[in-house]
């Protein structure tokens, strides 16, 4: 039964849901209903307070926004807050150059937190079951994950200023559709799910059916190899953080170099995870070109007999071998700065390889979009300089009072270190920055209703 094996689970893991506010993430699919409808029988009885957060990513057109339209009913019919926004993360995905998978994460944390804000709700809960977990840990050791991205999906972790958590690891999907049938529940279906295209669909159309001949019960086998590393690796994470501290002789935010010698006498276990801490370091966002085969690079450095040697990483991470010292750098004044100054519309292509285009019009005005800037004609003052970052650059940002540092502003947006000196900064002739193209607009940004003439920037990687 169900309700029994979440409750045991919970239990396991010393969780109470007593006197909880909790946001509950809700597709419409099978799993997040599921999941809605069993903390909502345990509503009067936990004392619970319970809003439910869908968000419509757009990938669906009608049918995506009729899945929104379903849940909303549901918690209507149920009195549930429901918060819903519908963002365009095709669009997004377009304009910043990332995966469905990681633009679609991102817009979709982003509005958990806001919900979890504006209801002073300290918890979210997510429907990621053992099928689910099963199938993460096959896919991160197929592709060379290490360290705790092995141990697949925890059960709790920290997130904002809440917690994450997830009761339904503990379940099979079969049982969570039985679950469905019992209750009467009719979820939606998103046919995404089926298609051979994405590589978890791969592992769940194929190879978990496979392991479940084998042993129907697999899934309480992976969630207790997961946990049993979670703990091992936390121990020995510890155990590194304390002996690399020993060995490192520099550490900025842009390099970190370690005694070669010291870091040698080091127990294996201890320095391969060593590694990994520095690249996690390093990278404010892990490429998906990383893995485990690197690290095993940086050991035949190590180990080389020449006194020098050098690695290229992904995303222009240099590692360097210079007698007894190994250091990691990206290598941020490879780039020139440049200074573009435009007195009439134009395009301009940039040492980065990119391109602004920029151009009169008048009433047709594109909508919203991270790489369109619009601007009143008559209150820019000429000349539009296109520049690279200075020392103590700050811009007014559009919604917000005050300024904030572009420096700050790369960093919320982890731009990567060594693109930060060629991202183009937009300024208006007397030097205030008015534009830092797909991350933000200055207040001065948008239409007017008492003007009809703008100047149009569009930026394209």
């Amino acid at each position: 039964m169900l309700e029994t094996k979440v409750g045991a689970f919970l239990k396991h893991h010393s969780f109470k849901l007593e006197n909880k506010k909790i946001v509950v993430g809700v597709s419409g699919g099978p799993d997040s209903l599921a999941l809605l409808h069993y903390l909502l029988s345990e509503r009067e009885k936990r004392n619970l307070f319970i809003v439910t957060a869908h968000i419509d990513h757009m990938f669906r057109g009608q049918e995506s926004y009729e899945d929104a339209l379903f849940v909303k009913s549901f918690c209507e019919q149920n009195r549930i807050p429901f918060e819903m926004v519908r963002v365009n993360v095709p669009e997004i995905m377009k304009a910043t150059g990332k995966s469905s998978q990681i633009a679609g994460r991102e817009v979709r944390y982003e509005f958990y937190i806001n919900v979890m804000e504006k209801y002073n709700c300290p918890y979210l809960a997510l429907a990621h079951h053992g099928d689910d977990q099963t199938e993460t840990i096959l896919m991160r050791l197929t592709r060379g994950s290490t360290g705790l991205a092995r141990a697949g999906i925890p059960f709790s972790r920290p997130f904002h200023t809440g917690v994450i958590f997830r009761p339904f690891l503990c379940l099979t999907k079969a049982e969570i559709e039985e679950y469905c049938r019992k209750n009467h529940l009719t979820p939606r279906m998103d046919p995404s799910n089926k298609k051979n295209i994405y590589s978890r669909n791969r592992f769940r159309l194929h190879v978990l059916p496979f392991l479940k001949t084998e042993n129907p019960q697999v899934h309480e086998q992976f969630q207790r190899f997961s946990e049993e590393l979670q703990t091992d690796e936390s121990f020995l994470q510890e155990l590194t953080v304390q002996e690399l501290n020993k060995v490192v002789k520099k550490r900025q935010e842009c390099e970190m170099t370690i005694d070669i010698g010291l870091f040698s006498k080091m127990p294996i276990p201890l320095q391969r995870r060593g590694i990994q801490l520095i690249l996690n370091y390093l990278y404010k966002e892990k490429p998906a070109a990383l893995s485990a085969l690197h690290i095993d690079q940086v050991f035949d450095l190590i180990n080389s007999d020449k006194p020098s040697g050098s690695l290229d990483f992904p995303d222009g991470l240099k590692v360097q071998r210079s007698y007894g010292e190994l250091s990691f750098t990206f290598l941020e004044n490879e780039n020139e700065p440049y200074y573009i100054v435009l007195n009439e519309p134009g395009i301009v292509d940039l040492p980065n390889g990119s391109r602004i285009e920029l151009h009169y019009v008048d009433q047709e005005i594109p909508q919203d979009c991270s790489n369109i800037a619009v601007f009143a004609a008559d209150d820019i003052k000429w000349p539009i300089i296109i520049r690279t970052r200075k020392t103590g650059d700050r811009m007014t940002v559009k919604g917000m009072q005050g300024s904030k540092k572009v420096k700050d502003i790369f960093i919320d947006h982890k731009i990567p270190l060594q693109n930060r000196n060629t991202w183009p900064v937009v300024t208006d002739g007397e030097n205030s920055i008015i534009w830092l193209p797909c991350l933000k607009k200055s207040s001065r940004e948008g239409m007017n209703p008492t003007t009809k003439h703008y100047i149009q920037l569009r930026y394209d990687k």
